[in-house]
């Protein structure tokens, strides 16, 4: 595994990635990743590596490696990147209100961890799930580890 695919590896022993500068983000990850995960960019539809997989495990952030999401909370919502409807937790994900489309806000996913941008989350589209909700996430933000269902 290179060093941009090993969430464990970084560019300094620093014990807290939600302290790393620019240029140890830049160290460690791709432009495309640094792109998603620091600057809060979105991969194109359907094209990322799990928009369609149906493997079990847990999906971490690429940019850190905390654990975000369980593969059964992951659905088929038709809409070009990962879906899933709740993560692990309530503190591995945090919220910030995204105003930068005019007239449609919407609510950011960042990881609690590094900080990183992995998505957004959608309340009341009506998608059979028990909470209603879609982390609509871009593949290129996660690395999934394989293992069995929960």
């Amino acid at each position: 595994m290179d060093a941009h695919r090993d969430a464990t590896s970084g560019p300094d022993p620093i014990s807290d990635p939600g302290e790393w500068t620019d240029a140890q983000w830049r160290e460690k990850l791709t432009p495309q990743e640094f792109h998603v995960l620091r600057r809060a960019g979105t991969e194109p539809p359907h094209v990322g590596e799990y928009t369609d997989t149906t493997t079990a495990g847990i999906y971490r952030c690429r940019a850190c490696g905390a654990e975000l999401f369980h593969s059964d909370t992951k659905f088929d919502a038709h809409c070009g990147w990962p879906a899933f409807f709740s993560p692990l937790a309530a503190d591995r994900v945090r919220y910030i209100t995204d105003d930068s489309l005019p007239g449609r806000p919407r609510t950011e996913v960042r990881c609690a961890t590094c900080g990183s941008h992995l998505g957004h989350v959608f309340e009341g589209e009506g998608f059979d799930t028990p909470t209603d909700l879609r982390y609509c996430i871009n593949s290129i933000s996660l690395t999934l580890e394989p293992g069995e269902s929960a």
